[in-house]
């Protein structure tokens, strides 16, 4: 590798630029003199281009872009995208709280294209720490359209920005079939790409009962002749649930309640976590009802759609039959009943995972402070706790929620986040953010007496 010309280092290094780091360089990008750079491996910037179904919306409104909840003047916001696109009028009159997924897509990779300090086509190696520099050093490769090797370099940067986003989930029983060119077992993020493939097939099983599955149902539903819809939803959880919507249980996506998450115990959030599944794994309880809606309208004749829908069962196994069909293996908790179903096409709405960095960050290793389970640690200005001779910092982007619990992936904390992390690396309260932002009390509030000794308080209550 042939170093550049020595430089100073950058204040900060973003690795990918996902709809969180783009986040950041946008809020980065109004502090003078702030250097920052974005790598992103990507030749360009695509939303969940599989999910962008026609008619989709956003689960939350427009106002949670990358920008507008910490500054709304930011020449960043979505609604100075619709101005540039001389569409703001046209936005007022539609009323739409709640945007199309397409629109926001669109609005990211402009965004994406605009800022100065993204570099796509940039893959990112190694980092690792040079006490000489005091800065990390990150070794990147320019890749071509292709994903060729065009040319190796070398960066310092002061402080880093970990934001590579998630990757599509296969559970383990399925992975060998997605492999299978001969059989139709593809993740919803591949499901637009492959939609003519899967509605030719005389069965369809979705497997997921999130927002995805959900969509990816009810699109398939809308496309399928009536009385032969061929299609089956099957889920884990114990019912197709509402994602929680009120205005008041919405606050747990609050900074508040993050705070509050992050101040409790390691045991009691990994305890936590798993309850909250309807916070983050439901379904719009609009699209519920369209497919309520369109199940019904298809019962109108008398007879019922030929289409199952049945949660609480968990997919054990999975095999291609002789007949060239796929025979899944099933489970029923509650029944605690097995059994078998035979489809012709699966898509696997089973969700993301964080995509691993433990390569990226090998020389790093022996300096991350870890839990109990072996996870990083986070501290609440979102950097890893490293060891005390690393002077940069690590920071995080949605790969914390053990730390920060369920907001760690949703777009309505982006900016907050972000401006966070601004304010750490300036010093500063640069973007300035509201002590309070619920009216939720999590945990005792200040009129109530934290009872720490209890046979005290006995004693005065009796005088």
């Amino acid at each position: 590798m042939t170093p550049g010309p020595r430089t100073p280092p950058l204040d900060l290094l973003g690795v990918g630029a996902g709809p969180f780091n783009l986040s950041l360089a946008a809020l980065a990008d109004g502090v003078p003199g702030l250097r920052t750079v974005f790598h992103e491996q990507r030749a360009a910037f695509h939303w969940h281009p599989g999910l962008l179904i026609e008619g989709a919306t956003l689960q939350v409104p427009f106002l949670a872009d990358l920008v507008s909840l910490v500054e709304p003047t930011s020449p960043w916001s979505y609604l100075n995208y619709l101005k540039t696109r001389r569409r703001l009028f046209p936005f007022y009159f539609a009323e739409h709280f709640h945007i199309h997924r397409s629109e926001f897509d669109s609005y990211l990779r402009w965004v994406s294209a605009e800022l100065p300090a993204t570099r796509f086509g940039h893959r990112v190696d190694t980092v690792a720490w040079d006490p000489g520099q005091e800065a990390f050093a990150v070794e990147f490769t320019r890749l071509g359209p292709d994903g060729e090797t065009l040319t190796t370099g070398l960066a310092h940067a002061r402080n880093l920005a970990l934001g590579v986003g998630t990757a599509p989930h296969v559970p383990e029983p399925l992975r060998a079939l997605v492999r299978d060119p001969g059989a139709v077992v593809l993740h919803s993020a591949d499901y637009l790409s492959q939609r003519d493939r899967l509605l030719a097939a005389r069965h369809i099983t979705v497997v997921g009962s999130g927002q995805s599955g959900a969509e990816v149902l009810l699109d398939l539903l809308r496309s399928r002749p009536e009385g032969a819809e061929g299609l089956t939803w099957l889920a884990r959880t114990p019912a197709f649930a509402p994602m929680e919507y009120s205005k008041i249980g919405l606050e747990q996506f609050t900074p508040d309640y993050t705070r509050y998450f992050h101040g409790l115990p390691q045991a009691t959030r990994d305890r936590l976590l798993p309850r909250q599944w309807q916070l983050y794994k439901g379904v719009s309880g609009d699209t519920l009802g369209d497919i309520h809606d369109e199940l019904y309208r298809r019962s109108l004749g008398g007879g019922w759609p030929d289409v199952t829908l049945t949660p609480g069962i968990e997919v054990t196994g999975a095999a291609v039959t002789g007949a060239g069909r796929i025979e899944l293996a099933v489970e029923h908790g509650q029944q605690e009943a097995r059994g078998r179903l035979v489809t012709d096409a699966v898509v696997l709405a089973t969700g993301y995972r964080e995509r691993p960095v433990e390569r990226l960050l090998a020389a790093l290793a022996p300096s991350i402070v870890r839990d109990g389970a072996g996870r990083p640690q986070v501290d609440e200005a979102q950097r890893l706790v490293l060891a005390p001779e690393i002077t940069g910092s690590v920071f995080v982007q949605n790969a914390e929620r053990h730390t920060h619990g369920v907001g760690a992936p949703d777009l309505g904390l982006a900016a907050w986040r972000s401006a966070v992390i601004v304010n750490a690396l300036t010093g500063k309260e640069f973007y300035p953010l509201p002590e309070r932002t619920a009216f939720t009390t999590f945990g005792l509030g200040a009129q109530v007496r934290e009872d720490r000794d209890p046979a005290s308080h006995a004693a005065e209550d009796r005088r």
